[in-house]
């Protein structure tokens, strides 16, 4: 038998775009593409600058760029793409990754709320996806997008209307977008993280009653971390994952199995 390969993994002279890349999964995510050799436009709202993100990225020998943008607003997400292209000279990477959550019974759950949640969670993703697909087709190098999804793509939640809403469509749009491009070298997967330890899940990891529930349903017996998440966004970004679209990967630590 002949020795992998591992070059395939490599992201050497690619450049990625990372949106919400300021903490938590995204910056996980935009490192681990640096440590595979990707120069990187790091991107968040203002308020949450990925200046810690910037650093630990030339840290690693790349280029690394920190963008702001407010996904809420509409006119955003192609703005912010066209930066990264300026920045960074091209984009063969999209990282679909900014995200928010809202919780509240369903009778009460606000028309702002559900429109915040479905603006930057789907709406954004659209966009930035579409200015990725037409960047990539123009230059007829093909490219990599790969979207956060969730593991309430699958399942309903409680609490999370608008959210369960938008993964949704995150994985339907997905698969969409892999049937339209993937003849034109454009692959576009989505990874679906289950329960991680992040600032989303403060609340629940701090609630000794439902944090038990969870991590016993959960086969690994842990929460999930970002390099778990970030190791497979590689992986999509990479020459490994050629043959791999329209597909919506989870890393729940078996909890769908369940």
């Amino acid at each position: 038998m002949r020795a992998m390969n591992l070059d395939i993994f490599s992201l050497q002279g690619k450049c990625a775009l990372v949106t919400g890349a300021s903490r938590g999964l995204g910056q996980g995510m935009a490192v681990a593409l640096a440590r595979a050799g990707a120069d990187v436009a790091a991107a968040d709202i203002p308020a949450l600058p990925p200046d810690d993100t910037c650093k630990q990225i030339t840290s690693l020998g790349q280029r690394a760029f920190a963008l702001a943008g407010d996904l809420g607003k509409s006119d955003v997400p192609e703005k912010l793409f066209a930066e990264a292209v300026e920045k960074l000279g091209r984009v063969d990477i999209l990282v679909n990754n900014a995200g928010i959550i809202r919780r509240a019974p369903a009778v009460d759950f606000s028309d702002k709320d559900w429109d915040d949640v479905i603006q930057i969670n789907l709406n954004a993703v659209f966009k930035l996806a579409r200015a990725a697909g037409r960047h990539m087709i123009g230059a007829g190098r093909g490219g990599k997008i790969i979207s956060t999804a969730s593991l309430l793509a699958f399942q309903g939640g409680i609490l999370v209307p608008s959210y369960a809403a938008a993964k949704g469509g995150v994985a339907q749009l997905t698969k969409a977008l892999a049937n339209e491009w993937g003849s034109k070298g454009i692959n576009v997967n989505a990874v679906a993280p289950g329960y991680m330890a992040t600032d989303n899940t403060t609340a629940l990891r701090a609630d000794p009653g439902r944090s038990k529930a969870i991590l016993d349903r959960i086969p690994a017996g842990r929460w999930g971390t970002p390099e778990d998440v970030a190791n497979v966004v590689v992986f999509l970004a990479s020459s490994a994952s050629d043959y791999v679209n329209g597909h919506v990967l989870v890393v729940d630590g078996g909890w769908l199995a369940r």
